[in-house]
């Protein structure tokens, strides 16, 4: 029985330094400790916007545990999903013991309801999302195209060929050819607005033909 809990131990200390070593990404976080319930929101905000990820409570950056008070940690987390997060999220957390030290596994789903905000330093509330290994600002047209798929519950029926308008042929023409552009790009080559690029880049979106990508500090808008 003795055996049976040690290897149990093992394994569970294990996955978490198997977790450590994949370093900080798109879907997970170090955080030595949660001082401040507001910052900890905004990685939880950008990883409900994303795809979903995890945070381990109690790992320095360099990728050292430090261990924590699981109990307070957990309550920080929850009063940041609760109070600082809009929609609230809901936060799973499991606790894991590795060589004496608590280490804290906290997940964050993909939210149903995006986009989720969360306040900055000044409490003015922004929209997150999880690139690479940091919490971005998101663009002004991720926003949209983030509300208009939680709002599209309705499915498109299948009425044969499409008929694109002018404005939209051109930006897949221009994909096609030269992988992505970003909205500003997009408005001088089509000589439109921004509400009229914005409009175009959410029809297509939600069609499954484009999506937006970040590099260099950039919102890209790039094809399926």
């Amino acid at each position: 029985m003795r055996q049976n809990k040690k290897k149990m131990k093992t394994k569970k200390s294990h996955y978490i330094q198997d977790l450590i070593l994949e370093g900080e990404h798109e879907h997970q976080d170090f955080k030595y400790q949660i001082t401040d319930a507001r910052k900890i929101a905004r990685s939880i905000a950008a990883f409900a916007n994303n795809s979903g990820g995890h945070l381990l409570i109690g790992v320095k950056d360099n990728g050292n545990i430090a261990g924590v008070r699981s109990e307070e940690e957990i309550y920080m987390i929850e009063t940041a999903a609760q109070m600082y997060c809009r929609p609230e999220q809901k936060v799973a957390f499991k606790v894991f013991n590795v060589n004496g030290k608590s280490v804290v596994k906290a997940d964050i789903a993909e939210a149903d309801e995006k986009p989720v905000e969360a306040p900055d330093d000044n409490g003015n509330w922004h929209v997150y999302f999880r690139v690479a290994d940091e919490n971005v600002l998101a663009s002004r047209l991720h926003e949209h195209i983030m509300k208009n798929a939680t709002a599209s519950d309705e499915e498109q029926e299948d009425n044969g060929t499409i008929v694109y308008s002018e404005r939209e042929q051109l930006l897949l023409n221009y994909l096609d050819t030269h992988g992505g552009i970003t909205l500003e790009g997009y408005m001088k080559l089509a000589h439109i607005s921004e509400e009229t690029a914005m409009q175009t880049v959410v029809t297509l979106h939600g069609m499954g033909l484009l999506t937006v990508q970040y590099h260099d500090g950039q919102c890209l808008i790039v094809a399926i």
